[in-house]
């Protein structure tokens, strides 16, 4: 079994801030997420280092989801690990860049089930990572609202 690795940037007018906030804020997060995926915490929604929650697609009948624990969390990073029918970690990495971020978003896996593998690079894996590049660029949108938002109230 091998590991995978779908690794997408993206340059934002923002700061690392708010674009962590962006990242780990559940309502903030529902709306750049491919809408055919959730995220539902298990007990109350965190993101600190052990929080849990669960990732759920949105397939009619089968809904498949992938439960996660945060594995790593300062400010500007998180990375959520899991364990499903993926296995593996999505990083969420805010690198200061002037007044601007550089995110990095990588998502490295391994699929057990060797069917399931087959399918997914079959029919998913281009997907997948074309789902990432219009996230990100969805994420982009919010962050630069937001920051433009921050930068006008406190000019007022």
């Amino acid at each position: 079994m091998s590991s995978q690795v779908f690794e997408q940037s993206i340059q934002i007018q923002a700061g690392p801030p708010v674009v962590d906030y962006c990242i780990t804020d559940r309502s903030l997060m529902h709306q750049w997420l491919n809408p055919a995926l959730r995220c539902e915490p298990i007990g109350e929604w965190d993101t600190s280092v052990g929080s849990r929650s669960r990732f759920i697609l949105n397939i009619p009948l089968l809904q498949p989801s992938l439960n996660c624990v945060i594995a790593q969390r300062e400010p500007g990073l998180i990375v959520w690990e899991f364990q499903g029918f993926f296995k593996g970690c999505d990083r969420w990495d805010c690198q200061p860049d002037g007044n601007q971020t550089r995110l990095v978003n990588r998502f490295e896996f391994e699929i057990p089930n060797p069917a399931v593998s087959w399918g997914f690079n079959l029919f998913a894996a281009t997907w997948t990572q074309k789902d990432m590049q219009a996230q990100l660029r969805r994420l982009k949108q919010i962050a630069e609202q937001l920051d433009r938002e921050g930068a006008e109230g406190s000019t007022r």
